[in-house]
């Protein structure tokens, strides 16, 4: 009877042994799972750093039509930069705009230099200063940017700032419209633009986005 019971009693001891060896186990499995979770959140750290300290943007523009602001907005969503419209105080109406007309706005004023003169709501974007990298868009008007952005380029300090034009058209190119802008503007280090068709697809306009060195 004694020798059973010891025989039970080593039985009850192996098991509870191995019982607290699983258990043991267990525990020490959790701490990488723990572990991974700090690591995450220090990289999740440097990434909030790095896009901090990135080039900050502004995409500038006058649309006519609207064909310029699509693809001004592409731009703003592709780079993560802010928005500023170009607004006249007196908007051009879709009269003004047909240059089939000799009588209308665009047609007078493209034919007497003194009067493409446009005021605008505003000249200056808020936080200017702030930004690094300005893009400049617009709807070529026989064969220049549309002048309503003249009073813009001539009204702010471009010092220490990329510029990056770009332009919408049925037909026209660039041409030199961003070369005269920057004869306009006296400051600034600005780049080759690129002109855009109207109805361009939005991911030829990322494509372009994407392409530049501006970060």
């Amino acid at each position: 009877m004694k020798k059973l019971t010891s025989i039970l009693l080593s039985l009850v001891l192996v098991f509870s042994f191995a019982a607290c060896s699983n258990n043991s186990s267990d525990n020490s499995n959790t701490t990488p799972s723990t572990s991974q979770t700090a690591d995450t959140s220090k990289t999740t750290d440097v990434n909030t750093q790095n896009s901090n300290t990135s080039s900050k943007i502004l995409v500038v523009y006058y649309s006519a039509t609207g064909s310029t602001k699509a693809v001004a907005e592409t731009i703003a969503d592709t780079s993560g930069a802010d928005l500023f419209e170009i607004t006249p105080v007196d908007p051009y109406t879709s009269d003004d705009l047909n240059w089939t007309d000799d009588n209308s706005r665009v047609s007078v004023e493209h034919n007497d230099e003194s009067k493409r003169d446009v005021p605008l709501t505003k000249t200056t974007p808020d936080n200017w200063a702030d930004y690094d990298t300005v893009f400049i868009g617009y709807p070529i008007w026989w064969g220049i940017a549309a002048w309503p952005v003249n009073n813009f380029v001539k009204g702010n300090d471009f010092s220490g700032k990329t510029v990056i034009p770009f332009c919408t058209s049925t037909s026209s190119g660039l041409g030199q419209s961003g070369d005269l802008l920057a004869d306009m503007a006296g400051t600034g280090n600005w780049q080759d633009g690129e002109r855009f068709s109207s109805g361009v697809s939005s991911s030829k306009v990322e494509s372009w986005v994407n392409g530049l060195d501006f970060k």
